[in-house]
């Protein structure tokens, strides 16, 4: 049995206004080629780069979220290889001191934390994007994306199989969106895994094997797929004592198999170089004096201070402090805009078991029909009207009124999802939606009683049907009288006044 030696190499677009060393706009989904551009971008002879200090920043707050260490100097390089997207003939990168470097990466997987080490986090221009035309025997290249921020990072290969990948993937990305410093978007090119993979025959051999690199993997179920078929493309040539080539594989998703491109170049191939037209950059704990006079100086105390609670601790907290099943939190914590929605809702729920002297051990029943409604009723309203969360008008304040209302059964489940719509919609607050459709839930048991003596005589095959053992034919009851009151009446209260009559 081989056991799979995986690092990872991840590209990630940051979410600056600009581009990493000019003017023009940071757009990844402009769709008019070489819209975006400038002689800067272009690498037209006598222009200069300025390094855009908003990126350095963003790499920085990356690493420390990361636990990593925080180079005091760092400079860019000249990474030289060829490539026709490539409009230098160099990328400016970094090599011998990048921003971040050894940091420790905790993953949940089945329930245990596996730390997985960050070799290093650097910043770096993406090229631009070659198009080749079906049938064609030419290709054309779209500038747009030439220079934009990326941040790289390289795990250590402390990863053992195709669906720690995913999950690191996942993990990654909603990290990077809860720091605002990208969208990490795979499907739009935002976040590109790169994956190196080898074997190990020996579990206890330190000698890694062969190493292959996986490219152009765009998902995160390609990222599971393409591992998961080259540890086994891998092992049967180990099996038969044949050798794995050092080399550059494509994935084809549509076939499902990873495809030769390259022999793979080294690291000296590349001829690194310290970038002459920039300036180093020096990273202060505090700020200086000097900062207005050198703008390569980064104030590390004041990125500290951006960083917000990470989905890790947040899901932690969660389950402890509000008594939320592990499933529901993750569906919170997967949204940010969500969670925090959530917790606007728990400090008015909480004002209204002050306001209304509701039993403080009831706070964990509210906030779980809270929870229902958000992650059902809520996003799946948003997901069929397209609707973002700068579109919902519906506040915390009023979502916590109609999940008190519920507790109290002045509403029933089918008013408040109702109710829960229109607030989304107008802003309005849950009491008047109520009291102008006049949609407070009947209580008074004659009334109830009377609305129930109505339907039975309305509906005597239903009748027959139960008194002849078929049990479903309650519920058909249970509807009718549901669909009279415009569901004003409990259902379960209605029930037993069904069967009572029964």
């Amino acid at each position: 049995m081989y056991k799979p030696i995986i690092g990872l190499e991840i590209h990630i677009e940051l979410n600056t206004k600009s581009k990493m060393f000019c003017g023009c706009k940071n757009d990844s989904e402009e769709m008019r080629p070489n819209f975006n551009i400038c002689p800067i971008c272009l690498a037209h002879p006598g222009t200069l780069p300025v390094i855009n200090k908003k990126a350095v920043e963003m790499v920085i707050k990356a690493g420390l979220a990361l636990n990593c260490e925080i180079n005091k100097t760092s400079y860019f390089e000249r990474k030289s290889y060829f490539y026709p997207d490539l409009p230098k003939g160099f990328q400016i990168s970094q090599y011998r001191l990048p921003l971040c470097k050894n940091g420790v990466f905790k993953l949940k997987i089945n329930g245990k934390i596996k730390k997985i080490g960050i070799n290093r986090i650097h910043l770096e221009e993406d090229t631009g994007k070659l198009i080749h035309p079906a049938g064609e025997d030419y290709s054309l290249i779209d500038f747009n994306r030439s220079s934009l921020p990326l941040m790289e990072l390289v795990t250590n290969p402390d990863i053992r199989s195709g669906k720690e990948v995913k999950k690191f993937c996942e993990e990654l990305q909603l990290i990077l969106r809860y720091l605002e410093v990208s969208n990490a978007d795979m499907e739009k090119g935002q976040m590109r895994c790169e994956v190196n993979i080898s074997l190990l025959k020996d579990k206890n051999s330190k000698k890694l094997g062969t190493k292959v690199e996986i490219k152009n993997l765009n998902s995160f179920r390609s990222v599971e797929r393409a591992i998961d078929y080259e540890i086994k493309r891998q092992t049967n040539i180990l099996k038969k004592s044949g050798k794995i080539v050092q080399e550059t594989r494509g994935w084809n998703d549509i076939k499902g198999i990873t495809i030769s491109q390259r022999e793979k170049e080294q690291a000296h191939d590349y001829r690194y170089f310290p970038e002459p037209d920039l300036p180093i950059i020096k990273i202060k704990k505090t700020k200086t004096n000097r900062d207005r006079q050198i703008k390569t100086e980064i104030n590390l105390q004041k990125i500290k201070s951006e960083i917000p609670e990470l989905p890790l601790e947040k899901r932690e907290r969660f389950i402890k402090e509000y008594q939320i099943p592990e499933k529901d939190v993750d569906i919170l914590v997967k949204n940010k805009e969500l969670a925090d929605y959530f917790e606007g809702v728990v400090e008015e729920i909480q004002l209204w078991i002050n306001d209304e002297r509701i039993p403080a051990d009831y706070k964990f029943f509210l906030l779980k029909i809270g929870v229902n409604y958000l992650i059902t009723d809520l996003l799946g309203l948003m997901e069929k009207e397209k609707l973002s969360f700068q579109d919902i008008k519906m506040t915390p304040e009023n979502f916590a009124e109609m999940v008190v209302m519920l507790y109290k059964g002045e509403i029933s489940s089918r008013v408040a999802k109702d109710t829960l719509v229109k607030m989304v919609k107008t802003g309005v607050d849950p009491s008047h939606i109520i009291d102008e459709g006049g949609l407070k839930q009947i209580s008074d048991e004659k009334e109830i009683e009377t609305i129930v003596s109505k339907i039975i005589k309305e509906n005597q095959k239903a009748v027959d049907d139960y008194k002849k053992g078929k049990e479903n034919s309650i519920q058909f009851l249970i509807g009718q009288v549901m669909r009279e009151t415009k569901g004003k009446i409990n259902p379960e209260q209605a029930k037993k006044i069904i069967k009572k009559y029964l």
